[in-house]
């Protein structure tokens, strides 16, 4: 029978401390890097034991609406880099002051894994399929299931990558129409069928990592009812977008002023 959340963990028979230390060492040692060793293979064996924990993901209805495919090719690596630094190049001119990460390391990942999905699946969660309004709020919240059911997934390979060693990097800037032509027949993926992110991992190149900033624990965590210090008004979330985006996005947590 489960505990009150107030009775201590060493009450609970069921609560295996030592297996909760060993995860939260690899959630929070977790590293996104964008440069890597180019010099290192990535073994079969890791890709199958990535997606193993990827497939074990939950899902809405048990539906699992994702795929992966593992590109060992470094000459698709390098087209794939291509078309981001492409894009890359193309937010610049217009103007959106994002500041970008250099997309160029793609290619010299050792580990990528497209990640997709059949949104076909969102018929799987509950809609009407009668066009009315109340179906498009019904078709609305099935595409949030089937994309929280995709970044489960996702999330589950990046841990499992993190635990065998490696640093990560989450690609997801590939929603827009031109991505989906430029990488599904470099991949052989059907037309109808999306590509959603790209994983890239393997050991850090020469430069070395760094820890990225991460929100305290009272600024997420809300016991009971949500806590008004943590809401932000729009004033306050343009300010931080103009005055801390930049500074929080690729630094190193300890160099944060």
């Amino acid at each position: 029978m489960p505990t009150r959340p107030d009775t201590p963990a060493t009450e609970a028979p069921f609560i295996t401390r030592d297996r909760y230390e060993a995860f939260i060492a690899i959630a929070r040692d977790r590293i996104t890097t964008r440069q890597f060793d180019p010099a290192y293979h990535v073994p079969r064996a890791h890709y199958e034991m990535i997606l193993e924990a990827a497939r074990h993901a939950p899902s809405g209805a048990n539906a699992q609406p994702w795929f992966y495919v593992v590109v060992p090719e470094a000459e698709t690596k390098q087209k794939i880099a291509d078309y981001f630094v492409e894009e890359q190049r193309a937010r610049a001119k217009l103007k959106m002051k994002f500041p970008t990460p250099d997309y160029r390391g793609l290619a010299t990942a050792p580990g990528v894994i497209v990640v997709g999905t059949d949104f076909r699946w969102t018929r799987a969660f509950p809609v009407l399929g009668d066009g009315s309004d109340l179906d498009r709020m019904y078709q609305q919240n099935a595409e949030r299931i089937l994309l929280q059911s995709v970044a489960a997934s996702t999330m589950s390979a990046h841990l499992a990558a993190a635990a065998l060693g490696y640093n990560v990097w989450w690609i997801t800037a590939i929603g827009q129409e031109m991505a989906q032509k430029a990488m599904k027949p470099l991949l052989g993926i059907p037309d109808e069928l999306s590509v959603i992110d790209i994983m890239c991992f393997g050991p850090p190149s020469a430069k070395g990592t760094y820890k990225r900033w991460k929100k305290s624990l009272p600024e997420i965590m809300n016991w009971g009812r949500f806590d008004p210090a943590n809401h932000r008004t729009a004033d306050e979330i343009e300010t931080w977008i103009r005055d801390q985006r930049h500074r929080v996005l690729y630094r190193d947590a300890t160099q944060i002023d």
